[in-house]
């Protein structure tokens, strides 16, 4: 059984990545891997409670499907009513390059308050807005992704793993910070330097949005309507992260109040400002044009993944990685290599099902006190865990949430993000490492 679906989601994987090449949408092959790895698993098995194990499963994945399904909803929203004209009137760089530096900042620092799949979401919006041409915006695209995802690995709200390690006390707040804002801040640098080299040093000239989608351009009509829209959807998404501090709820919870709030925003807009047969200025309308390509295909990526980590097969790659190398760096080395091919979430998980946290009393009680102090809270392996599943996800497009959305959004081929790309994220990716090498046996953070 273990053989066939592994084979099953290699395969499935294959027909991903030659998406361009073989004229098949990655969301059907996602559905349809997901559909054979549970049938697999259900007839070999024969668990009795392989329902409940799916309504778990699936609970867990609709979780993250419905945050992007609000997330996206609400950045459209901005979108149509021209809040973001706003931000690109005021991006002041003198060429291109200037630009790539500018955004790959602003997505780092946006993403350790929002999260990374929000922040690229707008973000990518933003470069519709920036640059008409394509390769271009893909090349921006994806170094957007890479701050995003290394942005989300030093906050205790920026990226679900991160979430996960904090709210089950492996790390604190602030430990989490000081231990690795440099390091993450490194992974960023080294790629962009390689990617701005991709960049003709031209001057920005923003792209003229005919309103085309709207037939209404607000931004032009009405500026005080866009930016009551820009504030109040930006105001929604931070909002998010405050509702789960204060509730302990899930995010998705607090994306769709914002949802809701804004959705009844809209609706006394569109009265008071007679917008009916001007523009679609509704969510009802809105919601339309979400891209639910992108949904779907994490819908089935995701429950494929939790197939693989029901079967066992994840745990049993934690413990045998344990056993192997009984050392922190080539464990969570791997382990952020990993996540760039399954999804990071069932990686930490089991990793964190694998490696308890340890007390003082443990260690001093070890055969290995050294190696067992690295399980301490904010110790060692969990800083290293953090670290390696945030930004290894960005060694491929489909590595992490950001990547996807940005591949929905941009149509960016598998293909060309794994020849452009991935040896440029890779090269961040062990900076940032050695980096976390130096603070910890050099400068004792």
């Amino acid at each position: 059984m273990i053989a066939a679906l592994i084979a099953i989601f290699v395969v499935g994987y294959i027909f991903i990545a030659g998406e361009h090449l073989l004229s098949v949408n990655k969301a059907s092959i996602s559905i349809i891997m997901c559909g054979l790895l549970w049938a697999i698993y259900s007839l070999c098995t024969h668990d009795m409670l392989i329902s409940e194990e799916m309504v778990e499963a699936l609970g867990d994945t609709c979780e993250i499907v419905v945050f992007l399904i609000g997330a996206m909803t609400i950045v459209e929203l901005i979108d149509r009513y021209g809040g973001f004209r706003f931000i690109v009137d005021n991006i002041k760089a003198s060429n291109k390059r200037g630009l790539m530096w500018m955004l790959s900042f602003i997505a780092f620092f946006l993403s350790a308050i929002l999260d990374n799949m929000t922040t690229t979401i707008i973000m990518v919006m933003m470069l519709r807005k920036l640059l008409s041409d394509q390769k271009e915006r893909w090349l921006f695209a994806c170094v957007i992704v890479l701050s995003a995802n290394a942005g989300g690995a030093w906050s205790p709200i920026g990226d679900i793993t991160t979430i996960m390690l904090w709210m089950k006390n492996c790390v604190t707040s602030v430990d989490l910070i000081i231990n690795l804002l440099l390091p993450s801040i490194v992974s960023v640098i080294v790629p962009v330097i390689f990617a701005s080299t991709m960049i003709k040093p031209e001057p920005v000239v923003a792209v003229v949005d005919p309103g085309y989608r709207t037939g209404y351009d607000m931004y032009v009509n009405n500026r005080n309507v866009s930016l009551l829209i820009l504030v109040c959807g930006v105001a929604g998404l931070l909002f998010v992260p405050v509702f789960k501090a204060l509730t302990h709820l899930a995010p998705y919870i607090g994306i769709l109040f914002s949802l809701g709030v804004l959705w009844v925003l809209t609706e006394i807009v569109v009265k008071k400002y007679r917008l009916d047969g001007k523009m679609d200025g509704r969510i009802s309308g809105i919601i339309h044009h979400i891209d639910l390509d992108t949904i779907i295909f994490f819908l089935g990526i995701l429950m494929s993944v939790a197939a693989l980590g029901q079967a066992g097969i994840l745990s049993s790659l934690a413990s045998w990685l344990n056993i192997t190398f009984h050392n922190p760096y080539i464990i969570n080395g791997i382990i952020g290599i990993l996540s760039s091919i399954v999804d990071n979430v069932p990686l930490v998980a089991a990793c964190m099902d694998m490696y308890p946290v340890v007390d003082q009393t443990v260690v001093e009680a070890s055969l290995d006190p050294v190696y067992t102090s690295y399980f301490l809270q904010d110790g060692l392996f969990w800083h290293l865990l953090t670290f390696c599943a945030g930004v290894g996800g960005s060694l491929l497009i489909i590595g992490s949430a950001a990547g996807v959305v940005a591949m929905g959004i941009e149509k960016i081929p598998f293909g060309w993000y794994l020849k452009k790309i991935s040896l440029m994220a890779l090269s961040g990716y062990l900076a940032g490492m050695a980096f976390i090498w130096v603070e910890t046996f050099f400068l004792d953070f």
